[in-house]
This record gives C-alpha cells, structure tokens and sequence, in this order.
C-alpha cells in the first residue's frame, strides 16, 4: 500500500517459492524480501536469481536475530537491509537509489550485449573483441564535442570511424567535410582550408568557401594531419581554438561551430620528435585518442569482410558467386593483409571479376605484381620462428594458395605445411 500511494507498480507474494515464481516470469526492479520465508527464504531466492542472470536489486527485510546473515547477502550483492519494525522514511530514501542503480546496470547491459551481436557499425564491419572495444569508444566519445584524434594504419578505415562518431552525435544532421592533408602542398592546402577572397592572388577571380566554413554545423575530419606544413599548423591551431578564421586574402574574421576529427598513419611519437607535428597542435587534437587496429590484429573478422565485399561486388558486377573455396579460405586466414581493410576490399573486387566458377579459388585472390611476389624483407632482429612463419606465408600467398607448390619450393611434407598453416592462424601476429 505505501509502494503504491508513492507511485510505485508492485506485486507482492506470500511466500519465497511464490516470490520466485513472479520474479523468474517477470521483470522486476527491486525485490523487497523477508530473510526468512516459508518454502525458500530470503537468500535462496537471492541466490537463485543471480544464478539465472536476473539482475533486480534486492533489499532484505530482517529481525535483530538474522541481521548477520544480511549483511554477508550485502557482501554478495545484495543492495541493503532493513531491520523489523520498517523504518519507513529510511524505505522510502532506498528504494529510489535501488531503481537507479538497476537502470544503470540495465541501460550498460542492453548497450554492451547489442555491441556484441553488432557485425556492423554505421559502415563499419567486424564483431571482433578489438572492433566492439572500437564500437563501445564511439558511443561514448559521440554525444561530446571533443576533438579526437585516430591513429593507425593506412587501410584500418579510420574515416568510417570518423563518420559513425559524426553520424551518432548531436552533428549528425550537420556537413561531414573530409579532407586529405597529405594530398595537397602547402599553398593549396592552406586554401582547401581555409578558402579564399577574390583577387586574394592571381586566378583567384571569385571567392572560395574552404572546409572549415563548409564544416560549420558538422564535423571536420582531417586526414594525415601530421603531413601539414609546420607553418600551416600554426594557422590551423589557432583556427580551431578560436574557432574562428580568415580567408585568404580577407581582413573579416569567420566563425564557426566545428569539430574536429583528425587521423595520421603516421609514428607520432617520431613525427613529434623530429618537429614534424607541432605538440601543441598534438594535444589539443588528441583530446580523445584512438587507435584502430590492423586487419591482422583482428583477424576473426577477416572472413566476415570478405564475405562482405563478395556480396557487394557480385551485385555491382552482376555475377553469381556462391562464396569462397576451403583453399580461399585458408588463404584469406594466413595471409597478413599489409595493405588492411583496403587491400582485402580490393583482392576480394579483383576475384570476383576473374573468377572463372561460381566459388572464389586461391588463386582468384591472387595479384601477381612481378619480382615483389617473390622477395620478402626480414628485419634483423625478428625470431626465427617468426621469420619461418612469414616466408611460409609469402610462399603460400605466391602460390595461390597451393599447398603442393609451396611445401615443394619450401622443401617440406604437405602434410607438414598444413599443420604449420594452422599452427600460424593461431599465433599473435608480430607488426610488421
């Protein structure tokens, strides 16, 4: 009655079997529970729910005699005790403390479990441990406004994470303007950015809008940023702590309500101490660091992109494929994809146009670029297990995946090969 004079939905039970009954068939918030019940008491009903994955906060109700045992079912999670006569103001302060707690604990378990039934993330693929550890970073840093900085290979997709971060944020709806600091000199680029007022300089009959105005509203993402000039970043700084530019050529100062999201391939601790990237430009980017792995250090997602981009390209090529042989398989298991997501993306393409069958051999994956396939580069220094591990691979991959031709080039029993091939799909990768 007091539940339900305070606003409350509640169902009671008359004893602990009962209790249990509605507990496991419904979805219950709190349980209010006497220690000591007929049938079950207080902790075999605790006991049971947490067995059964039910997450509802329990408050036990105990006389002076079993205040011991409440406070070990605390110890195990319980949420708190009440001692007999109910003090029924200190009630009334748990329970709503009680329900936050479980919709917080709630809200965390429905995010986390639809991460990991995720395959695909805004454009984004892969169910991976490292790609849901990605996922779970883009909820959260999304919703702010903080620069972020993504570092990691070239090929790893760094600018779909930048548009799934653009897409789940209050921006949404904004410009997302991309723009490849590495592919302009200096001159240009510093145009690209900021645009330019007629007459700024020769040709420039009309005025320019560049990407931080055309970004107003959105999101600016900024490939390569490390490539930039040091005297561009200077410009480019103070541009995005003002949040406020001239345009080439202009005397009027520009506002503008950006964020931004820049990425580099590059080893910026090198870049920073060789005073290729200015560290303060360095700190106010990476106010929220990423780092996007390489293919090969989620390699359970490889098949699952391949897959993908099968699909894709047999739709926009008009072919009827109906997947990958075993041989392919095992190719596109080993192999290390150096080139990353966009190397798989482009082998996968190239397949589907030569395959000759409707299954994708080893073969078909294959790119013969001349000499290159058959030269590896060892650093001094790698184990020789290691060393072993990528020349069986190289081979493999020269081959097209024929396990006869590279266990006779590598002067090993096939059987052996593909003992070795498998041993290898269960190793950590060494960067490479």
């Amino acid at each position: 009655m007091l539940l339900q004079e305070d606003g409350y939905e509640a169902e009671t039970a008359t004893d602990g079997e009962e209790a249990w009954q509605k507990v496991e068939e419904g979805d219950f918030g709190l349980v209010l529970a006497d220690l000591k019940m007929p049938g079950i008491d207080g902790l075999e009903l605790f006991a049971r729910m947490r067995e059964k994955g039910i997450d509802s906060e329990i408050i036990f109700i105990t006389g002076k005699g079993t205040v011991d045992d409440a406070v070990e079912a605390m110890r195990r999670g319980a949420y708190d005790y009440l001692t007999k006569p109910l003090d029924l103001e200190r009630l009334r302060a748990l329970i709503p403390r009680a329900l936050e707690k479980y919709q917080v604990k709630t809200a965390n378990r429905h995010l986390q479990q639809r991460l990991e039934s995720l395959t695909r993330f805004g454009e984004m693929i892969g169910q991976s441990e490292e790609m849901r550890q990605i996922y779970t970073i883009i909820e959260a840093v999304a919703p702010s406004n903080a620069s972020v900085l993504i570092m990691g290979e070239s090929g790893t997709g760094k600018e779909l994470v930048a548009r799934a971060i653009h897409q789940k944020s209050g921006r949404g709806k904004g410009p997302f303007i991309a723009l490849n600091c590495g592919a302009f000199p200096r001159e240009i680029l510093e145009n690209e950015l900021f645009g330019h007022e007629k007459g700024a300089f020769t040709g420039a009959i009309n005025e320019k809008a560049g990407a931080f105005e055309l970004a107003d509203g959105g999101s600016l993402f900024l490939d390569e940023v490390a490539e930039m000039e040091p005297d561009v970043q200077v410009k480019f700084l103070r541009a995005i702590e003002q949040r406020a530019f001239r345009r080439l050529g202009g005397k009027k100062e520009i506002d503008v309500d950006i964020r931004v999201i820049a990425a580099t391939n590059r080893d910026l601790e090198q870049a920073l101490k060789d005073g290729a990237l200015r560290e303060d430009l360095y700190h106010r980017l990476a106010v929220i660091p990423m780092y996007l792995p390489p293919l090969r250090e989620r390699a359970g997602d490889v098949l699952l992109l391949a897959n993908e981009f099968l699909g894709r390209f047999s739709r926009d090529h008009g072919k009827e494929l109906e997947g990958f042989s075993a041989g392919a398989i095992e190719f596109l298991q080993t192999y290390s994809w150096p080139g990353n997501v966009r190397e798989l993306r482009n082998h996968v393409e190239r397949a589907v146009i030569l395959a000759k069958t409707d299954l994708i051999e080893a073969s078909d994956l294959q790119f013969r670029q001349g000499l290159d396939d058959r030269e590896l580069h060892i650093q001094v220094g790698t184990s020789l297990q290691e060393a072993e591990r990528l020349l069986a691979l190289k081979t493999f991959a020269f081959t097209g995946g024929d396990h006869i031709k590279t266990a006779k080039i590598l002067g090993v029993d096939e059987k052996e090969l593909r003992e070795r091939l498998l041993a290898y799909m269960e190793m950590p990768v060494a960067a490479s």
